[in-house]
């Protein structure tokens, strides 16, 4: 993985967070974060190695959820000082 695809991970998380404000339940955003790692994974970091696309892929989509929660959760515990 490059350096540079790094910066898709806030792309993710900022389709997911529409995703949400459109509706889609909470529950949902890890998966919805996930299948949008592995497409971009397909598509865009590695179209030509379909494996290496799909795990690439789905360690951004997961980096994406994951980086949500850290901030979210470390907003939540600010408010609460």
């Amino acid at each position: 993985m490059e350096i540079y695809n790094v910066a898709i991970i806030p792309l993710i998380v900022g389709v997911v967070e529409l995703a949400k404000q459109i509706g889609l339940p909470n529950k949902f955003s890890a998966v919805l974060s996930a299948i949008l790692g592995v497409v971009i994974g397909l598509v865009y970091i590695a179209p030509e190695n379909p494996p290496k696309a799909i795990l690439v892929g789905l360690s951004v989509g997961l980096a994406a959820s994951g980086l949500y929660s850290g901030v979210k959760n470390t907003v939540e515990g600010m408010k609460g000082q």
